[in-house]
């Protein structure tokens, strides 16, 4: 009987043992991570993806752009970086968006994707081409930065974002 209560006490103790240091190891993981997207700013994620994909029909927006397209305040954005077409008939667009705070990130998500049901109502029968890129657009966030890609190279312009991060983590 003595016995018996030894051999599960190791067992218990063994597996309470394994719990802390799968906890310890994860949130030392996480705090590398979460770190390092802080030091980077939207430029530098920017500079990644414009020498990965052609940008020649595309021009770089300012503030009253990035307004105009996705009515955020100004008060919440750190640093961006955005890109548009310079034609109005074609959708191409990719932005990286630095907020203030994390909390932060999904209000521009929700505004982006304002942004995304209206170019689709734009676009759904008037350039079918174009509405198929805008349903195939890509939104994703990493910490503060919010990266939203619409172009027929998005998945490369998403490889590159993603990238940006690899040297850190």
């Amino acid at each position: 009987m003595k016995k018996q209560w030894t051999t599960s006490r190791r067992g218990i103790l063994t597996i309470f043992l394994v719990i802390a240091v799968t906890i310890g190891v994860l949130s030392g993981c996480v705090g590398k991570g979460s770190e390092a997207t802080e030091k980077l700013s939207a430029a530098e994620v920017g500079k990644s993806i414009e020498q990965t994909v052609d940008l020649k029909e595309m021009k770089k927006g300012d503030h009253a752009k990035l307004q105009k397209l996705y009515k955020l305040d100004a008060d919440i954005v750190e640093d961006f970086i955005l890109y548009t077409s310079v034609s109005n008939v074609k959708a191409d667009e990719w932005a990286v968006i630095k907020v203030k705070e994390q909390t932060q990130a999904e209000i521009v998500k929700e505004k982006i994707e304002e942004r995304i049901a209206a170019q689709k109502i734009k676009f759904a029968d008037y350039r079918p081409d174009e509405y198929f890129l805008v349903e195939n657009h890509v939104l994703k966030t990493e910490g503060r930065l919010v990266f939203f890609a619409v172009s027929k190279e998005a998945n490369q312009m998403e490889r590159a974002f993603d990238d940006a991060f690899k040297p850190i983590r």
